[in-house]
């Protein structure tokens, strides 16, 4: 193997490591279809990531799939004409293909498609999530998915929905258990990808005790091989503090993480805290700019936007027009860019979140000429240099606590990249007042050595 799988970074375990390099994972993707969609042109979806300097992408197995009308998406890359799945379909004696699964045959064109895609990511510094599982929402996607009874052959007996991802189908548990230990196989040349257990587990009665044997499973799996791909656990929407992890999950995900208490509650894991989902919140750009920002500010590793401006009739990310449950734009991956290259240029294995500095401040913001109250969020990260993100009012004043030290500050416009004001001082230690430009919205602030 050319390089050993993303890690978590020996130095700082809240951050990865990624062929020899200190790595924020930052993403904006489609709706996890890429694979399972065999009429998803990945190529061009993936050129347009690489084209906007993310190095993140979430897709899903096949073990689950959506419905054209699912949850309002517009064209959504999930729910696929030409569906690809793990599994082969049976035969009769007479070879012909019938419409059910067989859960003991794999199928070559889907692990084809999938190695194909991971190692097209990989060429692009692409990571790939892969999710094994996904909970079921209601009865009729799991009546969509391959591993439901009357979908395949495998004689499993009458399973609900909610029973499906418990220890309680010795059979299925069996197909669960397969598929984990053919994936951990077939995924060991590549450095690019880690394994999330279940997609939002905690909507779709996923007991807590299967989630422990699949990831039981994988460690198994995978021991004596080169590759040890990492673990990533669903652990909830918004935030909660994680009791008990298990020792082998190394990074824990959380869905619409705003604001971004999750990573506080669980700093003391010193592991990887990743805002995994975003949408619901409306079509603004903004809003996902601002939770990239404030999340990663907060000390997170990971943030995978869901863009519904991908889909199977739109693969490089132009459909601005949708109806979907949440936003996404060409405007706004060019903006996460402008993040990723901002966290980038610190020494982030080496800092912590340090909100307290901000002594104090003056924002100012303006409706119709008119001075008016408004709040603002400050998010600090503080090692030799300070990284500081400002979301709310038009300008702004801190007062923060410095370590003494001769700096430049530079205040930098997150929708364009470019500087809008900088400065440098001698400083003796203690508190020091910076004003910032004018601006639009939100603006982050490097204060370096």
């Amino acid at each position: 193997m050319p390089n050993q799988p993303i890690q978590l970074h020996p130095e700082n375990g809240c951050y990865l490591l990624f062929r020899g390099r200190p790595t924020i994972l930052i993403g904006a993707g489609e709706h996890y279809g890429a694979v399972i969609n065999a009429d998803f042109d990945y190529g061009r979806y993936l050129d347009e990531l690489q084209a906007c300097g993310l190095n993140q992408t979430r897709t899903f197995s096949g073990t689950y799939r959506e419905l054209p009308t699912s949850f309002s998406i517009t064209d959504n890359v999930l729910a696929p004409e030409r569906f690809l799945c793990p599994w082969g379909p049976c035969a009769d004696a007479d070879g012909q293909h019938r419409d059910k699964f067989d859960l003991n045959v794999w199928n070559p064109a889907y692990f084809v498609r999938l190695k194909d895609f991971i190692a097209a990511a990989g060429r692009r510094g692409i990571v790939v999530e892969y999710v094994l599982f996904c909970t079921n929402y209601n009865e009729a996607l799991w009546n969509a998915s391959p591993m439901h009874p009357a979908n395949n052959i495998n004689s499993l007996g009458n399973i609900p929905a909610a029973e499906a991802y418990t220890l309680r189908h010795s059979r299925l548990l069996a197909f669960h258990e397969a598929f984990v230990r053919k994936v951990v196989l077939e995924l060991q040349p590549f450095d690019n990808v880690y394994l999330e257990i279940c997609n939002e587990p905690y909507w779709g009665q996923v007991a807590d005790d299967w989630q422990t044997r699949i990831t039981d499973v994988i460690v198994a799996a995978r021991e004596g091989l080169p590759a040890h791909h990492l673990i990533a656990q669903n652990i909830a929407n918004g935030s909660k503090r994680i009791e008990k992890p298990h020792p082998a999950v190394s990074i824990f995900n959380f869905h619409y993480a705003q604001p971004p208490d999750a990573v506080a509650l669980n700093a003391s894991l010193h592991k990887v805290i990743a805002d995994d989902e975003t949408g619901f919140a409306g079509r603004d750009d903004v809003t996902y700019r601002r939770e990239a920002w404030e999340f990663i500010l907060a000390g997170g590793g990971i943030f995978s936007h869901l863009d519904y401006s991908f889909t199977t009739r739109h693969p490089a990310g132009d459909l601005v027009d949708h109806g979907s449950p949440g936003g996404g734009s060409p405007k706004l991956r060019r903006e996460l860019k402008i993040l990723r290259d901002f966290i980038e240029s610190f020494d982030f294995i080496h800092m912590q979140p340090a909100n307290e500095i901000v002594r104090g401040g003056v924002l100012t913001a303006y409706f119709a000429g008119v001075p008016a109250r408004a709040g603002a969020t400050v998010r600090v990260l503080a090692g030799k240099s300070y990284a500081i993100y400002i979301s709310g009012g038009e300008a702004v004043q801190l007062n923060l606590e410095l370590a003494a030290g001769s700096y430049t500050v530079e205040w930098i416009n997150t929708c364009t990249g470019r500087i809008d004001k900088s400065e440098r001082f001698d400083h003796p230690g203690g508190c020091r007042e910076l004003s910032s430009p004018a601006y639009t919205q939100d603006i982050a602030l490097a204060i370096r050595r």
